[in-house]
C-alpha cells in the first residue's frame, strides 16, 4: 500500500539535501514497512487455526494493526518534530523491534490477546517510520525530481508487499501439524499452540535482528541532515477541511480504499483454500498472496503512464468498476477463474490511493499540509472494513457474501472518480 507524505511531519528546508546514501536508506524503509504490513495476510490464517477463531476474531489482527494509524499518527509526528528525522527513524525502528520481540511472550503464553498487543506495538513503529520516510524522500534530492523519487520509493513498498508474504508463507504456514487445534484441549492444546506459534516467533525474530542492524546504522548517521526545521502545530489541524465536499468525499474514499484492499488481502488464503475455488493447502495459498500485491506494483508503472493522458478521475472510476467486476466474477464462478480473478483485484488497486489523495487535495493551497495529515489518519479504514467483512462472513457463513463489503467500498470510490473527473 502506497502512503502519501504525512503533513504532521512537514519540514521547511532552504535547499534540497543531496545524499544518495540516505535515499537508499529511505527506499529500504519503504521496503521494510510495506513487507511487514503484508505479513498480516499470512499470520491471520495461522492464528485463525491455532486459536479456532471466527473470521471476525481473526480480523482483529488488522483492526489492532491499523488502529495504530489513528492512535499513533499525530503523536508520532510530534515526536519526529521534536527529535528530528533520523532519530525519529531510530525510534520507529526500535519500536518495531520491540513489537517483534513481543511475539516471544505471546507464543510462550499461547494467548491471542498478547499477539494482538505485539501487532499494535509493531504497527506503532511502522507509523513512526512512515512519518519519517514519506516527507524525507522529497527532500533528498532536487525538487524537480521529487515525484520520480516518491514513485520509485513506492515501488520498493510494493516490492516488500510482494516478497514478504511469499517468504512468510514458507516459514510460517509450512509448519502446521497433522492435527488441528479444534481436536485438542487443555494442556495438549496449550502445548500445540506454543509449538506451532514458534514458526511465527522465528520469522519475527529474524525481522527484529534486521531492524536492530538498520537502527544502528541510522543512529550512526543521526546528524546527516543539516538545517532541519519543522513547522509547529497544535490539536487536530485540518479537521475543518472535512467540510469541503471534495476533500471530505476523498477522505472517506481513502478510508474505504485501504479497508477494501486490506480486507481482500486478509481473506485470500482462506478463499483460495475453499474446495470450489482452488482447494489449495494453506502454504500454497499463502504463496499466491504475492500475485495480489505484485499486481499493485505492476499497475503503478502502467498507471503512471496512463494518468499522463487520461483524466485521473475517469481512470479512478474505471479501475474501481474493474475491481467490482472482478469480485462479481470471482464470487459467481469456480476453480481457477474464481481464484485468479480475486488476485487480479490487486492490479485494479494500484493507482487508487495516490489518485484519490491528489484529487482530494486539489486547490488546498497552504492547507495542503493539514489535508495530508487527515488523509493519513483515514488509513484507519484498514482496521474497520476488514473487521466488518469478517462479521459478515461469520453471519452469512460465506466468504463470497462477505466480499460484498469491499465491492461497496469500490462503488463509492467509483462515484468519487466521476465526481472529481474535472479539476477542482
Amino acid at each position: 500500500m502506497a502512503i502519501q507524505p504525512s503533513a504532521d511531519a512537514s519540514v521547511q528546508a532552504g535547499e534540497s539535501i543531496e545524499a544518495p546514501q540516505l535515499q537508499i536508506f529511505v527506499f529500504g524503509l519503504f521496503f521494510i514497512f510495506g513487507g511487514i504490513t503484508s505479513l498480516n495476510d499470512v499470520i491471520i490464517p495461522k492464528l485463525k487455526e491455532l486459536f479456532t477463531l471466527s473470521y471476525t476474531q481473526a480480523m482483529l489482527v488488522q483492526f489492532c494493526f491499523f488502529t495504530a494509524y489513528l492512535v499513533i499518527g499525530i503523536p508520532g509526528a510530534r515526536l519526529v518534530k521534536r527529535i528530528g528525522y533520523m532519530r525519529g527513524a531510530v525510534a520507529g525502528l526500535l519500536t518495531m523491534m520491540v513489537g517483534c520481540l513481543l511475539f516471544i511472550p505471546a507464543s510462550q503464553t499461547a494467548t491471542y490477546g498478547v499477539f494482538l498487543l505485539a501487532l499494535f506495538v509493531l504497527a506503532s513503529g511502522v507509523v513512526i517510520v512512515q512519518v519519517v520516510a514519506n516527507p524525507l524522500i522529497s527532500l533528498l534530492g532536487k525538487p524537480e525530481t521529487a515525484h520520480s523519487r516518491l514513485t520509485f520509493a513506492q515501488a520498493f513498498n510494493s516490492l516488500g508487499t510482494t516478497i514478504f508474504p511469499v517468504v512468510g508463507a514458507i516459514l510460517i504456514l509450512g509448519s502446521l501439524a497433522t492435527v488441528t487445534a479444534d481436536q485438542l484441549s487443555g494442556a495438549e492444546l496449550d502445548a500445540y499452540r506454543t509449538a506451532e506459534t514458534q514458526a511465527i516467533v522465528n520469522g519475527y525474530l529474524g525481522i527484529a535482528v534486521a531492524l536492530a542492524v538498520v537502527a544502528g546504522a541510522v543512529w550512526m548517521a543521526r546528524n546527516a541532515l543539516k538545517g532541519e526545521r519543522h513547522t509547529a502545530s497544535s490539536g487536530l489541524a485540518g479537521l475543518d477541511l472535512l467540510k469541503r465536499p471534495r476533500f471530505g468525499f476523498g477522505a472517506m474514499c481513502i478510508f474505504l480504499y485501504v479497508g477494501a484492499e486490506v480486507a481482500i488481502g486478509s481473506l485470500i488464503v482462506s478463499y483460495l483454500m475453499q474446495g470450489h475455488v482452488l482447494g489449495l493447502e494453506e502454504q500454497a495459498a499463502g504463496k499466491l498472496i504475492g500475485f495480489y500485491w505484485g499486481g499493485a506494483m505492476i499497475g503503478r508503472f502502467i498507471g503512471s503512464a496512463v494518468l499522463r493522458k487520461v483524466s485521473p478521475g475517469k481512470v479512478l472510476a474505471a479501475v474501481a468498476i474493474g475491481a467490482i467486476t472482478l469480485i462479481i466474477i470471482s464470487t459467481q464462478t469456480t476453480g481457477a477463474v474464481s481464484g485468479y480473478s480475486l488476485l487480479a483485484i490487486g492490479l485494479m488497486n494500484s493507482i487508487m490511493f495516490p489518485t484519490v489523495f491528489t484529487l482530494a487535495s486539489e486547490k488546498l493551497g497552504g492547507r495542503a499540509a493539514d489535508g495530508s495529515g487527515i488523509l493519513n489518519v483515514a488509513i484507519f479504514g484498514g482496521a474497520v472494513v476488514p473487521l466488518l467483512t469478517g462479521i459478515i462472513a461469520d453471519a452469512s457463513g460465506s466468504l463470497a457474501v462477505a466480499l460484498a463489503i469491499p465491492a461497496l467500498c469500490y462503488a463509492v470510490i467509483a462515484a468519487f472518480g466521476v465526481y472529481a473527473r474535472n479539476p477542482a
